[in-house]
């Protein structure tokens, strides 16, 4: 009767191991591959407008994008308006909420 039994918990236990480690799983934010895809979608689309400008300072100007839809701007233009037009390019993307400006610009020569 006690091996009975204990071959019947030990059973159980087995059975009931897989369910325990599907429940220890610690990725609970579900949101993150989507917050993701949507940041590159975000990134991509900006760093195709600013190709599409065709300014050869509009290529060296580089494009991150944070999940509360923050894009940061980093690299160096020629100049001011190229600058700029990088900026107002960014803030046309839908999902951007706000444009950090790191863009250096070059000196005059």
């Amino acid at each position: 009767m006690k091996t009975t039994l204990a071959a019947i918990i030990l059973a159980s236990g087995a059975l009931l191991l897989p369910l325990s480690g599907h429940g220890a799983d610690g990725d609970t934010d579900r949101s993150s591959p989507k917050s993701f895809v949507k940041n590159t979608v975000i990134t991509s689309k900006i760093k195709t407008h600013l190709a599409a400008e065709k300014l050869s300072s509009l290529a060296r100007i580089h494009v991150d994008t944070d999940k509360q839809g923050m894009v940061v701007l980093t690299g160096n233009a020629e100049n001011q308006a190229a600058a700029d037009k990088a900026i107002s390019i960014a803030f046309a993307v839908e999902g951007v909420h706000a444009v950090d400006n790191r863009i250096k610009i070059k000196a005059d020569k």
